[in-house]
């Protein structure tokens, strides 16, 4: 049995030889699978070798280049994501009238739609109770006549089921398409009506509004502000004949009254209150403006 500096000497010998054999690029397959047993045998490398190694390294760290490049793209993908508008934030304008009945909301809702239009806007005109099928099926039963009593907590809880499908069917969708949505009543009816003219609270009513649209709120609440008395003018005029909620007392109209116009005291930057007895060109000129001025901020 050879020595183990025999050994070593064979080795460095052979090391040498394969040195000389391969001092210049190798072409030939052959000598290329010659290459790589020699150094898996005696840990040789070859010049053209080091070559392969170095532009396998060479191609490595591209590929993690690339992948890192990737990587930077995807996270700021899903930052710019996560930045996204919430629900609230819209690119669309929420719009509500609101007012005891006879106010002529539904007059000026329908000026203003008019207006937008020819300005090129898209616009949804909608209103409350009603605006999907189910809404208009409780809007019948809960201001009709002739369906029995109603007590207090089954109005307002017919009045919140409408508008949940109604801010969920029609509203968001809207204004994910970017539309001016213009509805007659909307959450603060509810508050009014039933919290304060029914007396559940105008506290409970909001809370269980605002459950049942998740939050949706307008960007801006047009109050037309009317006398009971008038209204009741307003709504009995050419012997036209009052809904359930129409023919409650005047009271109960001046309870409503005193809600709504609490409710812009609270916040006047999302308010427009006008008197409903001014002229119908001015008070649409006035609402004109004032949506415009909204839409102009967020261009």
């Amino acid at each position: 049995m050879a020595s183990f500096g025999t050994a070593c000497r064979h080795h460095h010998s052979v090391r040498g030889q394969i040195c000389g054999m391969f001092s210049g690029k190798t072409h030939c397959p052959s000598l290329r699978r010659g290459e790589r047993a020699l150094e898996s045998c005696y840990g040789f490398v070859s010049p053209s070798g080091r070559v392969r190694r170095a532009r396998a390294g060479e191609r490595r760290r591209r590929a993690l280049s690339e992948f890192l490049c990737t990587l930077r793209s995807v996270t700021t993908q899903r930052l710019k994501q996560d930045q996204s508008p919430m629900p609230d934030q819209r690119p669309g304008l929420f719009i509500a009238f609101e007012g005891g009945d006879g106010a002529g909301k539904s007059t000026q809702a329908a000026r203003l739609a008019e207006s937008l239009e020819s300005l090129g806007f898209s616009v949804l005109r909608t209103r409350e109770p009603g605006g999907t099928p189910i809404g208009e099926k409780l809007r019948s039963l809960v201001l009709d006549h002739g369906h029995g009593t109603i007590d207090p907590r089954t109005e307002a809880l017919m009045f919140a089921a409408s508008r949940a499908a109604h801010a969920s069917q029609v509203i968001r969708p809207a204004l994910a398409q970017g539309a001016v949505v213009i509805t007659d009543r909307y959450i603060d009816s509810s508050v009014a009506y039933q919290g304060a003219g029914r007396d559940l609270g105008t506290v409970d009513v909001r809370r269980l509004n605002e459950w049942a649209t998740e939050g949706l709120e307008p960007d801006l609440t047009v109050l037309l502000d009317v006398h009971p008395g008038d209204g009741r003018d307003r709504r009995t005029a050419g012997d036209a004949a009052e809904d359930r909620l129409e023919s409650e007392p005047d009271d109960f109209h001046a309870r409503i009254r005193a809600a709504f116009l609490e409710l812009a005291q609270a916040r006047p930057e999302t308010y427009l209150v006008l008197p409903a007895k001014d002229a119908v060109e001015d008070l649409a000129a006035q609402i004109l403006r004032r949506v415009q001025d909204l839409l102009g901020s967020r261009t």
